[in-house]
């Protein structure tokens, strides 16, 4: 079982590259991590509290679902933060808190929502880890894993498009995370139901991360958003360097049928390389591409 295959295009910008696991980042400094992205300045003591909150190493429950109950409540006061200060590197969490809290915690909290709910439990933790993990470098002056890396550097950047930036963490996050986290949890043929249930929630809540991002950002993640989820504006990348055979593939069979795959194929040892490739090259080529629309588009 997929969901349509025009309602999964972007909910599995999920095969990205070949990037390390958790981040252990040192002590943040004044010296290193800036205290504003395009908004007003975060104060020493929210640097500190956002450093504290994405400090994965001091989540010590050992049941996945009270792991995932402590990370969501570590987003939100993490996007909330960023999201007073009008901070670009809460572009990606605004819109995550509002998916997380509408479609992916209902799923993981109703009994009887998933056939194999342990197995959900533990993807939906590792996939939000690997978020924190980032945040935590970038507030602590640390190097990022080079997606999230990407997302931060635009961040900082007001010259650029406050839609284009946000599809980059969503680009990471779908395109790079997910792909392992499916890997680290060991996925089976047993748990495929679950994760298309998983990423069609996503994919049918998407209103609500175009709207809250508009209202708080002013950005228009509309078109751009519609593209990963529906394929719209392939047609306006022809001739623009940017519509590979491999991006209208995913368009065909859906990002999250590739990501999947590629999920299996690394716990593989003979296929994880190529697996790590392709997801490498489908980050890049649908990084290019939402470049591209959001300079066409105007946004």
């Amino acid at each position: 079982m997929r969901p349509p295959r025009l309602a999964t295009l972007a909910l599995t910008l999920l095969a990205g590259p070949a990037l390390a696991g958790a981040v252990v980042a040192p002590t943040a400094t004044a010296a290193t991590v800036l205290p504003a992205a395009c908004g007003t300045p975060l104060s020493d003591s929210e640097i500190d509290t956002i450093v504290r909150l994405s400090d994965t190493s001091a989540i010590t429950g050992t049941d996945p679902m009270d792991r995932l109950e402590d990370e969501v409540d570590r987003q939100h006061r993490i996007a909330t933060l960023l999201v007073a200060h009008r901070d670009r590197r809460g572009l990606f969490a605004i819109g995550l808190d509002a998916v997380v809290d509408r479609a992916v915690m209902p799923l993981q909290r109703t009994r009887g929502a998933l056939t194999t709910p342990a197995w959900a439990h533990l993807l939906s933790t590792d996939l939000l880890r690997r978020y924190l993990d980032n945040v935590h470098a970038e507030f602590t002056g640390a190097p990022s894993e080079p997606a999230w890396q990407r997302y931060f550097a635009l961040s900082h950047d007001c010259t650029r498009s406050p839609a284009r930036t946000a599809m980059v963490g969503y680009n990471a996050h779908l395109t790079v995370d997910l792909a392992r986290a499916a890997a680290a949890t060991g996925t089976t043929q047993q748990n495929v139901p679950d994760f298309y249930t998983i990423v069609d929630a996503i994919a049918s809540d998407g209103a609500a991360i175009v709207t809250r991002t508009r209202d708080v950002y002013g950005a228009d993640l509309g078109p751009l958003w519609r593209f990963y989820f529906l394929g719209e504006g392939l047609d306006r990348l022809a001739g623009q360097g940017v519509a590979s055979g491999l991006l209208l593939r995913a368009a065909d069979s859906g990002y999250n049928t590739l990501t999947l795959a590629n999920g299996f194929a690394l716990q593989n040892p003979q296929t994880a390389a190529a697996a790590a490739a392709e997801m490498d090259a489908l980050w890049a080529t649908a990084d290019g591409a939402i470049d591209v629309l959001a300079q066409l588009g105007g946004l």
